[in-house]
């Protein structure tokens, strides 16, 4: 399956400027052109591209900190990582060392999330205050009506 930016930017609700944008910034990199320039997108192009939304939309990430996901995420490394892993003469010190760098990889991107839920949890907890204080305010000026 191949896209055009356009296909891409409908399927995913973005708009091709963000696209280009996030191109721009290294977030993205179009599999192939075609004559004139023209961006086409892979699955696994659209896998990523959908994911850095939802980082952004679900867990209000920055593209700085979506950038730090997907260099812990990252496809090649994951997959040096899991190559060279499954390989059949490898060194159990070597094994030992790739494990290390998923976990750690793995750990970096939990104690960005926990960050982010905390941040989350914070505003949820403003919030719910505001509410309270407001229904409080709210109250008082029926009781002061009814008196």
């Amino acid at each position: 399956m191949v896209l055009r930016i356009g296909e891409v930017a409908k399927l995913t609700g973005l708009t091709t400027r963000t696209l280009r944008y996030w191109e721009e910034q290294g977030l993205i990199s179009p599999s192939s052109y075609r004559g004139r320039g023209e961006r086409l997108y892979s699955a696994t192009d659209m896998a990523r591209v959908t994911r850095i939304r939802d980082l952004q939309e679900l867990l209000g990430f920055s593209l700085a900190e979506v950038r730090v996901v997907l260099e812990t995420e990252d496809i090649d490394v994951l997959d040096r990582v899991r190559s060279e892993y499954r390989a059949g003469n490898v060194p159990a010190a070597r094994r030992r060392r790739l494990l290390d760098e998923a976990i750690e990889a793995n750990e970096k991107l939990v104690a960005r999330l926990d960050v982010a839920l905390a941040r989350i949890g914070a505003f949820r907890d403003e919030r719910a205050a505001t509410s309270t204080r407001l229904r409080e305010s709210r109250s008082a000026l029926d009781d002061d009506a009814n008196a």
